[in-house]
C-alpha cells in the first residue's frame, strides 16, 4: 500500500512538473522572452508565511547557501525530481539471481 501511495504521488508530481513546464513555455512565448517560475516565487504566491517559517527554523548556515539556492530553482525541475524520486522509491527490487539454469 505504501508503494502504491509513493507511485501515485510520483505520477502526480510528474504531471504537475509537466504542467508547470507548459505554463512557463506558454508565458515565454506570449511574452517574447524567457519566463521561468522559480520555487521561491511560487511558494510566496501560494503562502506568504512559508518562507518566514522555513527561514526561522533553519540554521543560518543552512538557510543562506543551501535553501536560497534551492528556492531559485525552476518549479518544474523541483517537482520533476520529487516525482522521479518517488517513482524510484516505489520500484520493486530485482530478484537476486544466484546462478543460472542450464536447462533449455
Amino acid at each position: 500500500m505504501l508503494r502504491f501511495s509513493f507511485r501515485i504521488a510520483g505520477f502526480l508530481a510528474l504531471a504537475a512538473a509537466f504542467a508547470a513546464l507548459v505554463i512557463d513555455g506558454t508565458r515565454s512565448i506570449a511574452g517574447g522572452a524567457v519566463s521561468i517560475t522559480v520555487l521561491g516565487a511560487a511558494l510566496k504566491n501560494w503562502e506568504a508565511e512559508i518562507q518566514r517559517v522555513i527561514s526561522s527554523r533553519l540554521h543560518p548556515w543552512l538557510w543562506d547557501p543551501v535553501a536560497l539556492e534551492f528556492m531559485r530553482l525552476p518549479i518544474w525541475i523541483v517537482l520533476g525530481a520529487l516525482g522521479l524520486l518517488c517513482l524510484l522509491v516505489s520500484q520493486r527490487r530485482a530478484p537476486a539471481i544466484i546462478g543460472y539454469s542450464s536447462r533449455p
